[in-house]
């Protein structure tokens, strides 16, 4: 009788695992089928959706399906795209094997193609991998590189968005002039492009600056302000730019007594970009 039973039971555990086994299968290629409906930029979109996300196996297969599209079809923009793509993926690994090949690639495009973007993107990526491996340095140089033929294309939002990725870099070194300018100038280009932005994303370096310079209360009020601007743009910070935006939340919570703490939290969930730019960098549109 106990052995009818022990039968049963795992017959009933291998049929669950079959049913588990085939559900997930008919999911798979449900999604597939629902992938081959989208268009290849709905792709990358979606791609990037779920990189921010953290789905990068999902992110990596849309990539890939577009890179494929854009060579069957010799669309050298569908190519760019998806090497792009992948390099940001690349970057949460740490993976700069993968990075490299995917570098060589996009100089290769840049060559074949006679578009220089390819060469920007290229650097910006790389300034990514380096800044969030810590390679100041390396990453300096390449922002350099980028912003110098984002400038040179008339590429306005990479050009904004590096004075950004940029003053971190300054940062971390120790220069606080630099970097102080540097997000001035980001805000500027911000504005100029859009007058009524509410731009969370240049107050994770504002936040990080204030906290390199010792000034934690003023980091905690504006990293307070940032996750709530993020929450209700249902903004997603890519691992190189929340990488600080965490240190300086971890850093303030030892630093700051209970008492304060709570008084900069209630302080950073009203305030606004414009007061945190005119109240730590003397800044206005």
């Amino acid at each position: 009788m106990i052995k009818v039973i022990k039968g049963a039971c795992i017959f009933m555990l291998m049929f669950m695992v079959s049913c588990s086994t085939v559900q997930e299968k008919t999911k798979d290629v449900a999604s597939d089928q629902k992938v081959e409906e989208l268009s290849p930029n709905e792709m990358l979109t979606q791609a990037y959706q779920f990189f921010k996300e953290g789905n990068d196996s999902a992110s990596i297969r849309l990539a890939n399906r577009v890179l494929e599209i854009g060579r069957e079809t010799k669309n050298d923009t569908l190519v760019g795209r998806a090497l792009t793509s992948l390099c940001r993926n690349s970057q949460r690994q740490l993976d700069t094997t993968r990075l490299a090949e995917l570098s060589a690639q996009l100089s290769d495009l840049a060559a074949t193609s006679g578009n220089q973007k390819w060469l920007m993107y290229r650097a910006h990526m790389n300034a990514e991998m380096w800044r969030l491996i810590g390679n100041m340095d390396r990453a300096e140089a390449f922002y350099n590189e980028s912003m110098k033929i984002s400038y040179a294309t008339n590429s306005m939002g990479m050009y904004t968005i590096d004075h950004f990725n940029k003053s971190l870099v300054s940062t971390a070194k120790g220069d606080f002039e630099t970097a102080s300018e540097l997000i001035k100038k980001y805000y500027q280009l911000r504005f100029e492009a859009d007058s009524t932005s509410e731009d969370a994303y240049g107050l994770i370096a504002l936040a990080y600056l204030l906290e390199q310079q010792g000034n934690y209360e003023g980091a905690h009020e504006v990293a307070v302000a940032t996750r709530k601007l993020f929450e209700q743009q249902n903004l997603f910070p890519e691992p190189p730019d929340e990488k600080p935006l965490l240190m300086v939340e971890s850093s303030v919570k030892e630093k700051l007594d209970p008492f304060t703490y709570h008084a900069d939290s209630m302080s950073g969930a009203s305030a606004t970009v414009p007061v945190l730019l005119g109240k730590y960098l003397g800044f206005s549109e």
